[in-house]
């Protein structure tokens, strides 16, 4: 197995890149100091803080084969420590009618470039996303890489089926 090549490398780099940018394009923060800045001492109570989201993944088109989910995920930031990711699909049915779908958290960003679930863990089965969902709590600051594990990968790589989040911490406004 060799090491990561210079093309691999600046990708890496410039998705990290987007990601913190996307991540952090949070208009309206001020660092905890209630639009005291620059900071002239004292101590400042916060005015409020913001609880934690329940967010959908892909909004209305639910979690389903051709679908980006990276842009999806683009669009919806910046997503927070707390918040919680909801997965929708529908379970199989008797008569196959429809594609089963899984959840699965890969284990670095190679295995998501490559979709190789090798070391990935099941979240969630296939009949876990009916009703109201398979519900995912980002509780660490760290990269969490997200993709349906059907088929090998299939779903993931073709079906485009497969995001990732880095999780902010929450300021104060």
């Amino acid at each position: 197995m060799g090491g990561f090549t210079f093309a691999q490398g600046l990708l890496i780099l410039i998705v990290t890149a987007s990601m913190l940018a996307v991540s952090t394009a949070n208009k309206g923060w001020q660092f905890g100091f209630n639009n005291n800045w620059p900071y002239k001492g004292g101590h400042h109570q916060p005015k409020y803080r913001q609880a934690p989201n329940k967010i959908i993944v892909g909004g209305s088109e639910g979690w389903r084969f051709n679908f980006s989910y990276t842009n999806w995920a683009l669009k919806n930031g910046p997503i927070y420590i707390n918040d919680t990711l909801v997965f929708k699909y529908a379970p199989p049915t008797t008569d196959n009618t429809t594609i089963p779908h899984s959840v699965y958290l890969l284990p670095n960003f190679r295995s998501f470039l490559t979709c190789n679930l090798t070391g990935a863990q099941m979240l969630a089965n296939v009949t876990q996303g009916g009703g109201d969902g398979f519900e995912f709590v980002l509780k660490e600051w760290k990269p969490h890489y997200f993709a349906c594990g059907q088929h090998d990968g299939v779903h993931c790589d073709l079906g485009k089926m497969k995001f990732f989040v880095m999780p902010m911490l929450r300021w104060f406004r």
